[in-house]
This record gives structure tokens, sequence and C-alpha cells, in this order.
């Protein structure tokens, strides 16, 4: 298995000489085979090996695995950093799951390991954990590259256990006689990815193909290099009908049109990411909308998320950013506004200083956790946002399903005493309150790690 492990490290360039590589060692049998496998390459690659362990206190026995990786690194004299993190208290205060808070903590804890050192941040992924993560893309409606699961290389992110499977893996930790931690969250049906493995990739290794796994490995592969073909031609199809200026980006429409159909729309879908620096919340139906928008007669508009602007002047069309403006009612509800630009700081009634700043997200970024500065994704404001008291028709979203509840019916649940409400300042976008300060924010504009750009807003007389 080692030659194996080593001929896949080698075939993606993963592990270079005189690199440092951080291992992510849980205790349980991947990550610990993991740690073998690198103990045993670096008799063929000269490297440095340093281990972090996340004790994310879910379980009773995690302090017990933390100890066990412990002990193993002193046993193979190697460095051993242990970041225990409330992994529960992050995702409620960050606004996620706890598999994505447990995720964000692990990975930031990985790099800060790292640091400025050459080298690379290697995890676990096994060939049946790709599997699993095709699928649930899959389900889930997904292009090449999501169908092609878990990467080899991810930036600085290798996984070389990619290439064997789960039972190859505790198969050669027994014959050596390699103990390892048992996770029992692994064996409930409390996250959707251990659904995916109890119940449906084991029917189908069970009943539709013995061999699924590596099946759809070998496809996975495949829907990869298919993803990077398409890449290189798309750039080179950009190249004859794309560029970018300080307005946009502009796109030359009678060319767009002499590519092949799925081009235009990758072309296009690339052309938003270039203008917003992230595409997540861009569907099949707003590809269609500027493409139908392209072809037709006249000079017309279209609006997107992330606050893009698409406009048709002629035999040219223009994605740019709408400008976004700040304002702030009084508290008497008058009709005047004062415009502010960003960075700045306000003196409002009742609020005291509120100071607004945008700057762009990092990985290492934590968000604040306190109650008078929050952080919003800045690309999901698309028009101006106001501080000011209650309006009708406000509303929150909720929950992660977008689901809504009129702010009528929340400051009753919240058992905001009538007296109070029509004093009490928010922060909105039209309708759709972003904020009431003291209370909770919409889920619709908190942080997710596809956010690029944050919108950063402090109470700085209540946060003092």
């Amino acid at each position: 298995m080692i030659n194996k492990v080593l001929d896949y490290v080698k075939k993606y360039h993963m592990i270079e000489p005189e690199d440092t590589i951080v291992a992510g060692v849980s205790g349980g049998a991947d990550s610990v085979c993991l740690l073998f496998v690198l103990i045993e390459m670096q008799r063929k690659i000269p490297f440095a090996v340093s281990v972090v362990h996340i004790n994310h206190k879910i379980r009773q026995e995690a302090s017990a695995d933390a100890d066990f990786v412990r002990k193993l690194c002193e046993k193979w004299k190697i460095p051993f950093f242990l970041v225990e993190e409330d992994v529960k208290r992050q995702a409620a205060a960050r606004g996620v799951s706890e598999e994505e808070a447990g995720r964000q903590i692990r990975y930031q804890a990985f790099f800060e390991a790292l640091g400025n050192k050459k080298g690379k941040v290697a995890v676990a992924h096994n060939s049946n954990d790709r599997a699993e993560t095709m699928l649930f893309h899959l389900f889930r409606g997904t292009g090449l590259a999501g169908a092609g699961g878990i990467r080899p290389v991810a930036g600085k992110v290798i996984r070389p256990l990619l290439c064997i499977g789960r039972k190859e893996i505790e198969g050669w930790l027994k014959k050596r006689n390699i103990s390892f931690c048992t996770d029992c969250t692994n064996f409930q049906d409390i996250y959707t990815r251990n659904r995916i493995r109890h119940h449906i990739l084991s029917y189908a290794e069970g009943w539709v193909c013995q061999g699924a796994v590596v099946n759809m490995n070998r496809a996975a592969d495949q829907f990869l290099e298919a993803e990077e073909y398409i890449c290189r031609q798309t750039q080179t199809a950009m190249s004859r009908c794309v560029s970018a200026n300080r307005d946009g980006i502009s796109v030359k429409i009678p060319e767009l049109f002499q590519e092949d159909a799925y081009l235009r729309g990758r072309i296009l879908l690339n052309c938003i990411e270039q203008a917003a620096g992230s595409r997540k919340n861009i569907t099949a139906a707003h590809i269609k909308n500027m493409e139908t928008l392209f072809k037709g007669a006249g000079c017309r508009e279209i609006h997107l998320p992330y606050g893009l602007l698409v406009y048709k002047k002629y035999d040219v069309g223009m994605i740019q950013k709408r400008e976004k403006d700040v304002c702030v009612d009084n508290i008497e509800g008058k009709e005047n506004k004062y415009e502010i630009s960003i960075p700045s700081v306000l003196e409002l009634p009742t609020l005291g200083k509120v100071e607004f700043t945008i700057f762009s997200r990092k990985e290492s970024q934590i968000i604040p956790q306190k109650t008078y500065t929050k952080w919003f994704d800045y690309d999901k404001i698309t028009s101006s946002i106001v501080f000011r008291t209650r309006k009708q028709g406000d509303y929150f979203t909720i929950n992660k399903n977008m689901g809504h509840k009129s702010l009528q019916d929340y400051f009753v649940n919240e058992k905001v005493p009538k007296k109070d409400r029509d004093k009490i300042f928010l922060l909105a976008e039209g309708s759709h309150v972003i904020w009431i300060p003291g209370y909770r924010i919409s889920e619709y504009y908190k942080i997710s790690r596809e956010t690029v750009n944050i919108l950063q807003v402090s109470i700085m007389d209540k946060e003092g």
C-alpha cells in the first residue's frame, strides 16, 4: 500500500523535498494511517511532519483521543499541536452547521500550524469519502467539478490517501497491529454524509455493483480531467470575446454567440465570478437570462446576485458592480436621510457612534461574537441599506432554508413590549431586516465560506 500511495503522491506532486507537512490527525483509522504512511514516505522523500489535533468538545471521549494522538507523536518524536474549541458554540455564533464550523476550525488550525513554512496540509480523506462527496454533490445539483468529488490537491491541501479505500486502510492497520480511536458518531445517522455512507453507498456496493467506490473514483478522475480541459477551452474562448476594464467586464456579443452553446454558459459564469469574486449563488436561470438579454433587441438591463448589473449597449454586454449607499433615517422618521461613504463613523440617535467598514474576507478570520459588532456578506446587499425604525411589511430570514418571519411576529415571540417596538432601530435593505442591534441578524446576510467582501457594522459606544 505504501508504494501505491507514494506513486499517487508523486503523480500529483503533493510533497517536495524539504517540505513541512502538517497532518490533521483525529486519532481515527484514516488519520492514523495517514500519519504512519507519511513516516514511511520520509524514507523516500526528505520532509518534516507536524501533527495538529482538534478537540471539538462534542464527545465525552474527545480528551482521551487527544491523549492518544499526543502519545503517538511523543513516541515518534513528531511536533504535536492541540487545539480545543467548542464547535457547538462556534456553530451557533457563526450561523453554520456543526459540520461546517468544525471544518472551518480545523483548517484554520492547520494553516496556523504551517505558518509561512514551505509545505502543505495533509488530510486523511480516502476513496470512500470521495464517492460519498460525489453523491452528495450530485443529489444537490452540480457540474463537472462537483461530480469530481474531492480533489487530490486543492491549493496547499493534499490528500495522499484518496487512492485507497476504507477497508484497505483498516486492513493495513490491523496487519501491522496499529491501534486507533473509534468515533461513535461515525455510526450514527446524525449527518447527511453518514446517511449516504450507511444506506446509499453500502447498498450500491452490495446490490448494484461490487467495486462501486473504485468505479466512482475512476469516473471522478475523468470528470476532473474534463473540467480542466473545458476550463482551458473557456479561457481561450474568453480571450476572443471578453475584456476587463475599470468599468467592469465587457462582452463582445457577436463573438460570444459564435462559440459553442456550452462554452457560452461557462464564459458568462466566469465573467460573473470575475466581476463578483464568487459564483455560488449563480444559477442556470441567471445565465439563461443573460443570454436572453444579449440576444434581444434594444438596450436593457438585469440585476444579479452580488450587486451585479448586467446590461446591453448595442453589440456589447456589460457586467459591473452597482453602486451601493448606506443611509440613515432619523428617529423622528422624517424624509431626509444621511448618506454616508464607507468606511465612515456616524452619530445616530439612541445608538451613538456607529462605524461602517468594508474589507475582503480571509481564510483565517474569525467572525466576532460581540453583541454590537456584526459582520454581513456585503455582496448580498444589492441596494441601499438604512438604519431606521420599523415599517409595515418588514421581515427577517430566520433559517438556512431562507424561511421568512414578519418583524411583528418576531417582536411578539421575543416578548418585546408594544411601547418599545416603534423606538427600536434596525438595519434594513428595503423591507428585509438585516440586523436588530441587541437581538439578532438575518440568516440571509450571514458570512459563509463563499463570502468575498464583508460589511462590518459596530455600535462603538455600546461595545465600549
